[in-house]
Protein backbone atom coordinates (compact mmCIF):
# COMPACT_ATOMS: atom_id res chain seq x y z
CA UNK A 1 0.00 0.00 0.00
CA UNK A 2 1.32 3.47 -0.88
CA UNK A 3 0.59 6.30 1.55
CA UNK A 4 1.39 10.02 1.41
CA UNK A 5 1.78 11.89 4.69
CA UNK A 6 1.59 15.67 4.36
CA UNK A 7 3.33 17.41 7.26
CA UNK A 8 6.72 16.74 8.83
CA UNK A 9 5.91 17.48 12.45
CA UNK A 10 5.69 15.03 15.33
CA UNK A 11 2.25 13.68 14.40
CA UNK A 12 3.02 13.28 10.70
CA UNK A 13 6.36 11.60 11.38
CA UNK A 14 4.85 9.31 14.03
CA UNK A 15 2.17 8.26 11.55
CA UNK A 16 4.76 7.67 8.83
CA UNK A 17 6.88 5.59 11.20
CA UNK A 18 3.93 3.42 12.22
CA UNK A 19 2.88 2.93 8.60
CA UNK A 20 6.41 2.03 7.49
CA UNK A 21 6.73 -0.50 10.29
CA UNK A 22 3.60 -2.16 8.88
CA UNK A 23 5.31 -2.43 5.48
CA UNK A 24 3.40 0.39 3.81
CA UNK A 25 5.32 2.40 1.20
CA UNK A 26 5.31 5.87 2.81
CA UNK A 27 6.34 9.28 1.51
CA UNK A 28 6.31 12.32 3.80
CA UNK A 29 5.95 15.76 2.19
CA UNK A 30 7.10 18.74 4.28
CA UNK A 31 6.93 22.19 2.73
CA UNK A 32 9.78 23.56 4.88
CA UNK A 33 12.14 21.76 7.28
CA UNK A 34 11.04 18.99 9.62
CA UNK A 35 9.49 20.39 12.78
CA UNK A 36 9.35 23.92 11.36
CA UNK A 37 5.73 24.33 12.43
CA UNK A 38 4.10 23.77 15.81
CA UNK A 39 6.32 20.83 16.81
CA UNK A 40 9.54 22.82 16.71
CA UNK A 41 8.03 25.64 18.78
CA UNK A 42 6.41 23.41 21.39
CA UNK A 43 6.96 23.59 25.11
CA UNK A 44 7.61 19.87 25.45
CA UNK A 45 5.40 19.11 28.44
CA UNK A 46 4.41 15.45 28.63
CA UNK A 47 2.01 14.03 31.24
CA UNK A 48 -0.86 11.62 31.76
CA UNK A 49 -2.74 13.80 34.25
CA UNK A 50 -6.12 13.75 32.54
CA UNK A 51 -9.41 13.19 34.34
CA UNK A 52 -11.08 11.79 31.23
CA UNK A 53 -10.38 8.08 30.82
CA UNK A 54 -9.87 8.23 27.03
CA UNK A 55 -7.47 11.19 27.26
CA UNK A 56 -5.60 9.40 30.03
CA UNK A 57 -5.30 6.24 27.93
CA UNK A 58 -3.93 8.16 24.93
CA UNK A 59 -1.44 10.00 27.13
CA UNK A 60 -0.28 6.82 28.87
CA UNK A 61 0.27 5.15 25.49
CA UNK A 62 2.26 8.16 24.21
CA UNK A 63 4.41 8.37 27.34
CA UNK A 64 5.24 4.68 27.12
CA UNK A 65 6.31 5.06 23.48
CA UNK A 66 8.45 8.10 24.27
CA UNK A 67 10.13 6.14 27.06
CA UNK A 68 10.83 3.30 24.65
CA UNK A 69 12.51 5.79 22.28
CA UNK A 70 14.55 7.23 25.18
CA UNK A 71 13.08 10.68 24.55
CA UNK A 72 11.26 11.09 27.87
CA UNK A 73 12.88 12.96 30.76
CA UNK A 74 11.03 12.38 34.06
CA UNK A 75 9.82 15.62 35.63
CA UNK A 76 6.95 15.85 38.16
CA UNK A 77 4.04 18.04 37.10
CA UNK A 78 2.23 20.22 39.66
CA UNK A 79 -0.96 22.18 39.11
CA UNK A 80 -2.40 24.54 41.71
CA UNK A 81 -5.61 26.43 42.48
CA UNK A 82 -5.86 29.72 44.35
CA UNK A 83 -9.60 30.06 44.93
CA UNK A 84 -12.24 27.68 46.21
CA UNK A 85 -13.95 27.19 42.86
CA UNK A 86 -10.71 26.16 41.15
CA UNK A 87 -9.70 24.12 44.21
CA UNK A 88 -12.93 22.14 44.04
CA UNK A 89 -12.29 21.42 40.38
CA UNK A 90 -8.70 20.30 41.08
CA UNK A 91 -9.81 17.96 43.86
CA UNK A 92 -12.45 16.42 41.56
CA UNK A 93 -9.85 16.03 38.81
CA UNK A 94 -7.47 14.24 41.15
CA UNK A 95 -10.17 11.81 42.25
CA UNK A 96 -11.11 11.04 38.64
CA UNK A 97 -7.45 10.62 37.65
CA UNK A 98 -6.87 8.22 40.52
CA UNK A 99 -9.93 6.25 39.44
CA UNK A 100 -8.30 5.99 35.99
CA UNK A 101 -5.10 4.63 37.51
CA UNK A 102 -3.09 7.83 36.94
CA UNK A 103 -0.27 8.34 39.44
CA UNK A 104 -1.40 11.60 41.04
CA UNK A 105 -1.89 12.88 44.57
CA UNK A 106 -3.27 15.96 46.28
CA UNK A 107 -0.85 18.12 48.26
CA UNK A 108 -1.52 20.77 50.85
CA UNK A 109 0.32 24.07 50.39
CA UNK A 110 2.61 23.13 53.28
CA UNK A 111 3.49 19.76 51.74
CA UNK A 112 4.10 21.42 48.38
CA UNK A 113 6.41 23.96 50.00
CA UNK A 114 8.34 21.20 51.75
CA UNK A 115 8.97 19.47 48.41
CA UNK A 116 9.84 22.65 46.54
CA UNK A 117 11.14 25.37 48.89
CA UNK A 118 11.61 27.84 46.01
CA UNK A 119 7.83 27.93 45.44
CA UNK A 120 5.80 30.61 47.19
CA UNK A 121 2.77 28.62 48.34
CA UNK A 122 0.93 31.53 49.97
CA UNK A 123 -2.51 31.88 48.44
CA UNK A 124 -2.59 28.33 47.12
CA UNK A 125 -5.65 26.32 48.20
CA UNK A 126 -4.65 22.91 46.87
CA UNK A 127 -2.11 21.33 44.54
CA UNK A 128 -2.09 18.20 42.42
CA UNK A 129 1.13 16.29 41.75
CA UNK A 130 1.52 13.96 38.75
CA UNK A 131 4.44 11.68 39.57
CA UNK A 132 4.90 10.05 36.16
CA UNK A 133 5.05 13.23 34.08
CA UNK A 134 8.06 14.45 32.16
CA UNK A 135 9.40 16.74 29.48
CA UNK A 136 10.54 16.33 25.89
CA UNK A 137 13.04 18.11 23.69
CA UNK A 138 10.90 18.92 20.61
CA UNK A 139 13.87 19.05 18.23
CA UNK A 140 15.16 15.71 19.50
CA UNK A 141 11.68 14.20 19.12
CA UNK A 142 11.41 15.32 15.50
CA UNK A 143 14.95 14.21 14.63
CA UNK A 144 14.51 10.79 16.25
CA UNK A 145 11.13 10.15 14.64
CA UNK A 146 12.49 11.12 11.22
CA UNK A 147 15.58 8.96 11.55
CA UNK A 148 13.58 5.97 12.78
CA UNK A 149 10.97 6.41 10.04
CA UNK A 150 13.70 6.47 7.39
CA UNK A 151 15.27 3.34 8.88
CA UNK A 152 11.85 1.66 8.64
CA UNK A 153 11.69 2.51 4.94
CA UNK A 154 9.84 5.83 4.77
CA UNK A 155 10.88 8.48 2.25
CA UNK A 156 10.92 12.06 3.59
CA UNK A 157 10.90 14.99 1.19
CA UNK A 158 11.53 18.41 2.76
CA UNK A 159 11.20 21.77 1.04
CA UNK A 160 8.32 20.27 -0.94
CA UNK A 161 5.02 22.16 -0.74
CA UNK A 162 2.08 20.22 -2.12
CA UNK A 163 -1.53 20.74 -3.06
CA UNK A 164 -4.22 18.08 -3.35
CA UNK A 165 -5.50 17.23 -6.82
CA UNK A 166 -7.75 14.54 -5.35
CA UNK A 167 -8.12 12.86 -1.94
CA UNK A 168 -5.21 10.56 -2.83
CA UNK A 169 -3.22 12.67 -5.28
CA UNK A 170 -0.64 15.34 -4.50
CA UNK A 171 0.77 17.95 -6.82
CA UNK A 172 4.28 19.27 -6.27
CA UNK A 173 6.06 21.95 -8.29
CA UNK A 174 7.40 19.21 -10.58
CA UNK A 175 4.85 16.42 -10.80
CA UNK A 176 1.53 14.86 -9.87
CA UNK A 177 1.71 11.71 -7.74
CA UNK A 178 -1.07 9.27 -6.89
CA UNK A 179 -1.21 7.13 -3.74
CA UNK A 180 -3.53 4.54 -2.28
CA UNK A 181 -4.14 6.73 0.78
CA UNK A 182 -3.17 10.07 2.24
CA UNK A 183 -2.86 11.52 5.77
CA UNK A 184 -2.77 15.32 6.09
CA UNK A 185 -1.17 16.37 9.37
CA UNK A 186 -0.16 19.91 8.52
CA UNK A 187 -1.39 21.91 11.50
CA UNK A 188 -3.52 24.91 10.51
CA UNK A 189 -2.60 24.33 6.85
CA UNK A 190 -4.62 21.10 6.94
CA UNK A 191 -7.83 23.09 6.49
CA UNK A 192 -6.95 24.87 3.21
CA UNK A 193 -5.21 21.76 1.84
CA UNK A 194 -8.28 19.54 2.14
CA UNK A 195 -10.59 22.37 1.10
CA UNK A 196 -9.10 21.97 -2.39
CA UNK A 197 -10.85 18.58 -2.61
CA UNK A 198 -14.14 19.78 -1.12
CA UNK A 199 -13.57 18.94 2.56
CA UNK A 200 -14.53 21.56 5.16
CA UNK A 201 -13.00 21.28 8.65
CA UNK A 202 -14.17 22.90 11.89
CA UNK A 203 -10.71 24.23 12.70
CA UNK A 204 -9.24 27.52 13.90
CA UNK A 205 -5.72 28.66 14.65
CA UNK A 206 -4.49 30.44 17.74
CA UNK A 207 -1.13 32.01 18.48
CA UNK A 208 0.56 31.03 21.76
CA UNK A 209 3.76 32.39 23.25
CA UNK A 210 6.65 31.15 25.38
CA UNK A 211 9.87 32.42 26.86
CA UNK A 212 12.96 30.73 28.24
CA UNK A 213 14.50 32.46 31.23
CA UNK A 214 18.13 32.86 32.00
CA UNK A 215 19.44 30.16 34.40
CA UNK A 216 17.73 29.98 37.80
CA UNK A 217 19.13 28.51 41.01
CA UNK A 218 16.20 26.39 42.18
CA UNK A 219 14.69 22.92 41.96
CA UNK A 220 11.18 23.22 40.57
CA UNK A 221 8.59 20.91 38.99
CA UNK A 222 6.68 21.54 35.81
CA UNK A 223 3.95 23.86 37.03
CA UNK A 224 0.49 25.06 35.95
CA UNK A 225 -1.43 27.74 37.81
CA UNK A 226 -5.09 27.06 37.09
CA UNK A 227 -6.20 30.37 38.59
CA UNK A 228 -3.61 32.70 37.08
CA UNK A 229 -3.58 30.62 33.89
CA UNK A 230 0.08 30.21 33.02
CA UNK A 231 2.64 27.42 33.12
CA UNK A 232 6.32 26.69 33.19
CA UNK A 233 8.57 23.69 32.78
CA UNK A 234 12.24 23.29 33.69
CA UNK A 235 14.42 23.49 30.59
CA UNK A 236 18.00 22.67 31.50
CA UNK A 237 18.83 25.03 34.34
CA UNK A 238 16.26 27.58 33.16
CA UNK A 239 12.45 27.77 32.95
CA UNK A 240 10.27 27.73 29.85
CA UNK A 241 7.22 29.86 30.67
CA UNK A 242 4.08 30.02 28.54
CA UNK A 243 0.66 31.55 28.05
CA UNK A 244 -0.42 34.56 26.00
CA UNK A 245 -2.66 32.76 23.51
CA UNK A 246 -5.14 34.44 21.18
CA UNK A 247 -6.99 33.59 17.98
CA UNK A 248 -5.13 34.60 14.84
CA UNK A 249 -5.04 34.41 11.06
CA UNK A 250 -2.66 31.52 10.23
CA UNK A 251 -1.62 33.31 7.03
CA UNK A 252 -0.64 36.53 8.81
CA UNK A 253 0.85 36.16 12.27
CA UNK A 254 3.93 37.25 14.23
CA UNK A 255 6.36 34.46 15.27
CA UNK A 256 8.04 36.78 17.78
CA UNK A 257 6.72 37.06 21.33
CA UNK A 258 5.04 40.29 22.46
CA UNK A 259 6.97 42.54 24.85
CA UNK A 260 3.96 42.68 27.18
CA UNK A 261 3.80 38.88 27.30
CA UNK A 262 7.48 38.65 28.27
CA UNK A 263 7.07 41.16 31.10
CA UNK A 264 3.89 39.49 32.36
CA UNK A 265 5.46 36.03 32.32
CA UNK A 266 8.52 37.10 34.30
CA UNK A 267 6.27 38.87 36.80
CA UNK A 268 4.19 35.73 37.27
CA UNK A 269 7.25 33.58 37.94
CA UNK A 270 8.46 36.14 40.45
CA UNK A 271 5.06 36.15 42.18
CA UNK A 272 5.00 32.32 42.39
CA UNK A 273 8.58 31.77 43.52
CA UNK A 274 11.50 33.29 45.36
CA UNK A 275 13.13 33.99 41.98
CA UNK A 276 13.62 37.08 39.82
CA UNK A 277 14.46 35.62 36.41
CA UNK A 278 15.37 37.46 33.22
CA UNK A 279 14.38 36.50 29.68
CA UNK A 280 16.92 34.67 27.55
CA UNK A 281 14.73 34.17 24.45
CA UNK A 282 11.06 34.16 23.45
CA UNK A 283 8.84 33.17 20.54
CA UNK A 284 5.30 32.45 19.38
CA UNK A 285 3.79 29.49 17.58
CA UNK A 286 0.51 28.38 16.04
CA UNK A 287 -1.82 25.84 17.59
CA UNK A 288 -5.15 24.53 16.32
CA UNK A 289 -8.54 24.36 18.00
CA UNK A 290 -11.88 22.66 17.37
CA UNK A 291 -15.40 23.44 18.67
CA UNK A 292 -15.30 20.78 21.41
CA UNK A 293 -11.57 20.76 22.22
CA UNK A 294 -10.97 17.26 20.83
CA UNK A 295 -8.78 16.74 17.74
CA UNK A 296 -9.85 15.92 14.20
CA UNK A 297 -8.14 12.60 13.56
CA UNK A 298 -9.75 10.24 11.10
CA UNK A 299 -11.14 9.66 7.64
CA UNK A 300 -12.83 12.51 5.77
CA UNK A 301 -13.11 10.98 2.27
CA UNK A 302 -12.26 7.75 0.50
CA UNK A 303 -8.52 7.32 0.98
CA UNK A 304 -8.07 10.61 2.86
CA UNK A 305 -7.40 11.07 6.59
CA UNK A 306 -6.63 14.21 8.60
CA UNK A 307 -4.85 14.77 11.92
CA UNK A 308 -5.10 18.26 13.40
CA UNK A 309 -6.87 20.32 16.09
CA UNK A 310 -4.62 19.22 18.95
CA UNK A 311 -5.40 22.11 21.35
CA UNK A 312 -1.73 22.29 22.27
CA UNK A 313 -1.26 18.57 22.92
CA UNK A 314 -0.01 17.33 19.56
CA UNK A 315 3.60 16.71 20.53
CA UNK A 316 2.52 15.07 23.77
CA UNK A 317 0.17 12.65 22.03
CA UNK A 318 2.04 12.14 18.74
CA UNK A 319 3.35 8.54 19.02
CA UNK A 320 0.05 7.19 20.29
CA UNK A 321 -2.02 9.02 17.69
CA UNK A 322 0.43 8.12 14.92
CA UNK A 323 -0.08 4.43 15.67
CA UNK A 324 -3.84 4.95 15.89
CA UNK A 325 -3.97 6.70 12.50
CA UNK A 326 -1.72 4.14 10.81
CA UNK A 327 -3.96 1.34 12.06
CA UNK A 328 -7.02 3.18 10.73
CA UNK A 329 -5.45 3.70 7.30
CA UNK A 330 -4.40 0.04 7.10
CA UNK A 331 -7.68 -1.20 8.64
CA UNK A 332 -5.92 -2.93 11.50
CA UNK A 333 -6.86 -3.17 15.20
CA UNK A 334 -5.43 -0.69 17.68
CA UNK A 335 -5.75 -0.58 21.50
CA UNK A 336 -7.28 2.91 21.29
CA UNK A 337 -9.86 1.97 18.67
CA UNK A 338 -12.58 0.93 21.12
CA UNK A 339 -13.50 4.44 22.34
CA UNK A 340 -11.38 6.95 20.45
CA UNK A 341 -12.95 7.02 16.95
CA UNK A 342 -16.18 8.75 17.98
CA UNK A 343 -14.27 11.26 20.10
CA UNK A 344 -11.91 12.38 17.33
CA UNK A 345 -14.00 11.69 14.20
CA UNK A 346 -13.45 14.77 11.99
CA UNK A 347 -16.88 14.33 10.37
CA UNK A 348 -18.66 14.98 13.67
CA UNK A 349 -18.73 18.60 12.45
CA UNK A 350 -19.79 19.82 9.02
CA UNK A 351 -17.19 22.60 8.97
CA UNK A 352 -19.66 25.48 9.10
CA UNK A 353 -19.60 25.80 12.90
CA UNK A 354 -19.00 29.20 14.50
CA UNK A 355 -16.83 28.93 17.60
CA UNK A 356 -14.12 30.70 19.56
CA UNK A 357 -10.67 29.13 19.33
CA UNK A 358 -10.06 29.81 23.03
CA UNK A 359 -12.38 29.38 25.99
CA UNK A 360 -10.30 31.87 27.96
CA UNK A 361 -7.60 34.47 27.12
CA UNK A 362 -4.74 32.07 27.88
CA UNK A 363 -4.16 28.41 27.13
CA UNK A 364 -1.14 26.23 27.79
CA UNK A 365 0.29 24.63 24.69
CA UNK A 366 2.66 21.72 23.90
CA UNK A 367 2.02 21.04 20.32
Amino acid sequence: MTVAVVGGGAVGLSTALALARCNASVTVFERDTLGSGASGRAAGLCYDAFADDVDAAVAADALARYRDMDLFEPQPYVWVARNESDATAVREQITQMQNNGVGVEALTPAALGDRYPALDTSGIEVAGLARDAGVLDPNEVVATLAETAREAGATIETGTPVSLASPTTVETADETRAFDAMVVAAGPQTKPLVADVGISLALKAYRAQAIVTEPVDATLPSFYDATREFYWRPKGNALLVGDGAHETDPTDWNPDADAEFITRSLDRVEQATALSPACDRAWAGLCTATPDGAPLAGQVADGLWVATGWQGHGLMRAPAMGNYLAAAVLDRPNPLSEHLPDRVDPTRFDGSEEFAALDDPTRDWAE
